[in-house]
């Protein structure tokens, strides 16, 4: 054996010796006793220096000893781990204002194994790549990597969210101008500021249900007060709406008249001119949530925004869901004090949104490839729809889909009545496929049971699989 070789196999082995026998010594020396000087170590085992510090740096190691520098080595005290008490905060922070909701489905990260059906984003193959990453690298070489932005966001990006209201605004209406635009750090937070800057605590605040979960978070978190409106594959019924604005004397009214999430319902020409006829009737706000203004499939949504110069439809829309989730950039685009007061929450909130982020959305959205890209993803969401659509028909026949939808990512889907959502979730998980419960979708009771499936997900090659895993799951329950 070489020597070298032999000699590190001595030192090992002394090392070990010394571990041991320093431990035993250990387990009945008091805390905080001090060990022997490195010098005694030395003599006492007839090691080497490199050879105790080998041992002692493994007995730190272990948690038995602790250097002090310039004092000694002594033994660890024993900390004997506690609860952690927090019922302090119980006092202090009394009952929430509104209920802590679970994190929703849509938001649930999933192993690669499953299908996923569940997700409110579309697959990263259907989004703009290239365009995002060339934007982001440009962006990064601009004043807009340091430069603090607007605190209504980059007036290019203003223009640009209002110049698309104005192109389909009908002769007779004033367009808005940019600096009717707030630019948001994503829609959610937009719905919040929206919400506390137009309704106070405790006042009413219509939804249609079913409706986004984010709104009805946006306004238990806001103290509102919600107020139910039937709605459906149509979208609300006017006379319910009607009802509700009389019986409540609300002065905001959240939906979502294209494309709506979950149900898929794209309201109706007469539909919209009721709505803004009850909402200047009363005195109140439409928010309107194009949520999906870029996910149609086989219509173009016409925001009611652009029927309306008198600032009652405040108008929200976003791009992360067409651009990118990373790139968490969307408007809200209102008229008069309305805006005043959603700008100064926003500026409480966060002051402003970042400027790299804003030059990078623009840079997408007027980039020549992103036209392109809009009419190539009408078709991959058809697809992606109708591959869905075709594999429940055949193998879950008792799901019904009430609404084939014209745009959007999702399915709202019908179950039997007496299907016990939750349980039928956790079975079809048990068996691989993931997908959300319709009870996230509703500001009160449920109005049956539902349950939606994201077509736009990854792998729509699983697609049949899921259906296969829904059909049976159904046939069990």
């Amino acid at each position: 054996m070489p020597i070298a070789l032999l000699f590190s196999v001595m030192s090992d082995d002394s090392s070990s010796r010394i571990v041991a026998d320093l431990r035993d010594w250990i387990r009945t020396a008091p805390a905080e006793a001090r060990l022997p000087s490195t010098r005694e170590l030395v003599a006492r085992h007839q090691a080497g220096p490199l050879t105790v510090q080998r041992a002692l740096r493994t007995l730190a190691a272990q948690g038995l000893i602790e250097s002090r520098p310039g004092v000694g080595t002594f033994v660890r005290a024993v900390r004997t781990a506690r609860p952690a008490d927090y019922g302090w905060q119980t006092a202090a922070l009394r009952s929430p204002p509104a209920p802590i909701r679970p994190v929703p489905t849509a938001l649930r990260s999933t192993p690669n194994d499953v299908i996923a059906l569940h997700s409110g984003y579309p697959d990263r193959e259907l989004l703009p790549e290239r365009l995002v990453r060339a934007a982001l690298a440009r962006a990064a070489r601009t004043d807009a990597a340091m430069a603090r932005s607007p605190a209504a966001g980059l007036p290019e990006l203003q223009a640009w969210f209002v110049g698309e209201l104005a192109a389909a605004t009908p002769a007779g209406v004033s367009p808005p101008t940019p600096s009717d635009a707030i630019v948001l750090p994503g829609s959610q937070s937009g719905l919040s500021a929206v919400f506390r800057a137009l309704v106070a605590p405790g006042r009413p605040l219509l939804l249609e249900s079913p409706t986004y979960w984010g709104a009805i978070l946006a306004a238990q978190q806001a103290g509102v007060r919600i107020v139910p409106v039937p709605s459906g594959p149509a979208g609300p019924d006017a006379a319910e709406l009607a009802r509700a604005f009389d019986e409540t004397g609300a002065r905001v009214f959240y939906a979502q008249p294209d494309h709506a999430n979950p149900t898929g319902a794209q309201w109706p020409a007469a539909l919209r001119e009721t709505v803004l006829d009850l909402v200047r009737r009363h005195g109140a706000f439409l928010v309107e949530d194009d949520w999906a203004h870029d996910l149609g499939i086989t219509a173009t949504p016409v925001p009611v925004a652009t029927q309306d110069d008198s600032g009652h439809v405040v108008y929200l829309r976003s791009l992360t869901k067409g651009v990118s989730p990373a790139l968490r950039v969307a408007a809200v685009v209102a008229r008069g004090p309305a805006r005043d007061r959603i700008l100064a929450d926003r500026a409480a909130e966060s002051v402003y949104v970042s400027g790299l982020l804003q030059a990078a959305a623009l840079d997408v959205v007027t980039q020549p490839g992103w036209g392109r890209h809009l009419a190539a993803l009408r078709e991959r969401l058809r697809d992606r729809r109708d591959l869905l659509l075709a594999a429940l028909a055949e193998h879950a026949p008792t799901a019904t889909v009430e609404l084939v939808p014209a745009g959007g990512l999702n399915l709202w889907l019908r179950l039997p009545d007496g299907t016990d959502v939750h349980r039928l979730a956790r079975d079809c998980e048990d068996s691989g496929l993931v997908l959300a419960p319709g009870t996230e979708w509703f500001p009160a009771e449920p109005a049956g049971p539902y349950i939606r499936l994201n077509y736009a997900g990854p792998n729509p090659a699983a697609h049949p699989a899921g259906a296969r895993i829904l059909g049976a799951a159904l046939a069990r329950h």
